[in-house]
């Protein structure tokens, strides 16, 4: 039965109907998801029947407590799908243009750590309170293990005790943004942590109450809220000042990072990169090799690197 839109239908009914529809079909939408249904009580709130407008959708995306105009050209994106979805009952219905608040994709250059942010990271997390318990353990392995491995946040909270193989030195990281499920390598050290991190947690936690890998105080699955809380207080007690576009340090610029430090790595090991990159791109999860690339940063490690490499080519074509 074809669906309909009524005039008094509510933007709540509209959305919920929308993404019912949208997630029968596979898609999981739920960060743009809970963003549509933002935008639905909004429009709702202001006793709004009738088709969505422009305007509407400018007020809604300029709500935001944000002032950066990327901020509300993604809200604008977010919601033009849902536009269209309507439009096929609703022709009045405008579908707002993909530029109304400018781009809503632009690079923003990350937070690339150096050695000694985080060997302040880990120090600070091994120093939380309570001291003795299983959090300093747990933050202390977690962030390291993110550094190391290039980890998505909520791939490494998502790790059960089952995917850690300790005799094997790897982790099995199980259905991961793209729905791909993949095998990662550990280096020895990361191994060696993940794996005292393991026996103390036994024996400070005497009977597993989930099944999670990492678990907080009450022995639970650790909340993404709370980690990135915690990640919060030891940023601040670190008075770190963000070298990049956004405002502070972020848990994914341990991700660029990653990668910025191995490749810094092949090129100073005289590796070729281009042969190298498709193995980074599968072992951090990507769909193609140009999502990783996305991860480099133009660091002055890099560029040195980068730039005698160049010099001695130039060298060399000058002397044919």
């Amino acid at each position: 039965m074809k669906n309909s839109v009524k005039p008094a239908d509510t933007m709540m009914s509209h959305a919920k109907t929308y993404l019912a529809q949208r997630r029968s079909l596979g898609f999981d939408l739920k960060i743009s998801g809970s963003i549509l249904m933002d935008f639905a009580r909004f429009a709702d709130s202001m006793t709004y029947r009738g088709p969505i407008t422009e305007e509407l959708a400018l007020a809604w995306a300029h709500s935001t407590k944000s002032e950066r105009a990327i901020t509300w050209a993604r809200r604008i994106e977010t919601i033009r799908p849902f536009a269209k979805y309507l439009k096929q009952f609703s022709p009045d219905t405008i579908v707002p243009g993909r530029d109304l608040c400018g781009r809503a994709h632009r690079r923003l250059a990350p937070h690339i750590y150096t050695e000694q942010e985080l060997n302040e990271l880990l120090a600070a997390a091994a120093s939380l309170l309570p001291a003795g318990s299983i959090r300093p353990l747990t933050y202390e392995a977690l962030f390291g293990l993110i550094a190391a491995t290039g980890l998505r946040i909520s791939e490494a909270i998502n790790l059960s005790i089952s995917d850690v193989n300790h005799e094997d030195g790897t982790l099995i990281v199980l259905e991961t943004k793209f729905h791909k499920s993949r095998l990662i390598p550990l280096h020895p050290t990361v191994t060696s942590v993940l794996e005292r991190y393991a026996d103390r947690r036994l024996r400070v936690i005497a009977e597993a109450p989930c099944n999670s890998f990492f678990v907080g105080l009450n022995g639970k699955k650790l909340p993404i809220r709370t980690v990135e809380g915690t990640f919060d207080r030891i940023r601040r007690q670190l008075a770190w000042t963000a070298r990049g576009d956004h405002s502070l340090p972020r848990i994914h610029d341990l991700r660029h990072t990653f990668v910025c430090r191995r490749i810094l790595q092949w090129h100073q090991e005289g590796v070729s990169v281009d042969n190298r990159i498709i193995a980074l791109s599968t072992y951090l999860g990507h769909v193609k090799p140009s999502d990783t690339y996305w991860y480099l940063t133009a660091v002055p490690e890099l560029m040195e690197v980068v730039n005698q490499k160049f010099a001695r080519y130039a060298e060399g074509a000058s002397h044919e």
